[in-house]
């Protein structure tokens, strides 16, 4: 349909695509990545990309700010029918997190996907990551 809009699995604050910009500015390439581990492993978190290694048990949900995110498949079951929004509040980032040293920390809230917008989705289909 030449009318249907893209629904976007991943979104970003204002305050988180600065904060994003920033980042990128003063390290370059980067990409996002939330496992869904315990801890530090639940919230999004931004990496060198010369320095992670997206595998197979990883999709890509799209991309903030220019930025690709990923997810383990695992965690993305959980999460498929809700869209995640990025945003930064004061504190501390995950342990190897970029952002770590600026005082805020990625986090992600989200909502549920309506009828419409999952309709969508269900034909386009996440990216899975190949080796």
């Amino acid at each position: 349909m030449a009318d249907e809009k893209e629904v976007a699995r991943v979104i970003a604050t204002p305050a988180a695509v600065d904060l994003i910009e920033k980042l990128c500015a003063e390290h370059g390439a980067v990409l996002f990545h939330q496992s869904g581990g315990c801890c530090d492993g639940s919230a999004p978190m931004m990496f060198p990309q010369s320095e992670f290694m997206v595998g197979s048990s990883d999709v890509k949900l799209g991309a903030i700010a220019g930025v690709p995110f990923y997810m383990s498949e695992s965690q993305f079951e959980y999460w498929q029918h809700t869209q995640l929004i990025i945003d930064v509040v004061p504190g501390n980032g995950g342990m190897f997190s970029l952002e770590r040293p600026s005082g805020l920390r990625f986090l992600t809230r989200s909502r549920l996907f309506e009828d419409n917008e999952n309709a969508w989705l269900e034909t386009h289909p996440v990216e899975r990551v190949d080796d």
